[in-house]
């Protein structure tokens, strides 16, 4: 089955070594995502980055020390996105939050999977 509709899609940019209450970051927001009742969520690691600070932040092969860019999309409803920005704005330190909107096309076996409304 394939829905199409409208939605929001946030993108949170931020380090590896950025914790939330000494869990890491990415694992806090997921979780407070999911709890929230949002819809998809996932968290990409990056080979090379920087961003505000203009520290590069890079994953490194070579050695166990390593501060990889991490970029986290959810995609939801409007509202939902934006219950959620009040809990970001207390969990991310330093960073970058980018809001978009999109069209989705959602593919699912059977017609009641999704909670995302089009």
């Amino acid at each position: 089955m394939k829905v199409q509709f409208q939605a929001r899609m946030l993108r949170i940019h931020f380090g590896e070594k950025d914790k939330w209450q000494r869990k890491p970051l990415h694992e806090a927001i997921v979780a407070k995502a999911q709890e929230l009742g949002l819809d998809d969520a996932i968290v990409y690691r990056g080979i090379e980055g920087y961003g505000t600070s203009t520290r590069i932040r890079h994953s490194s092969h070579w050695t166990f020390s390593s501060d990889a860019p991490i970029m986290i999309s959810i995609i939801d409803t409007e509202e939902k996105i934006a219950g959620l920005v009040p809990h970001l704005d207390a969990m991310v330190e330093e960073g970058l939050i980018a809001i978009s909107s999109v069209e989705v096309l959602r593919y699912s076996r059977s017609s009641g999977q999704t909670s995302l409304k089009p």
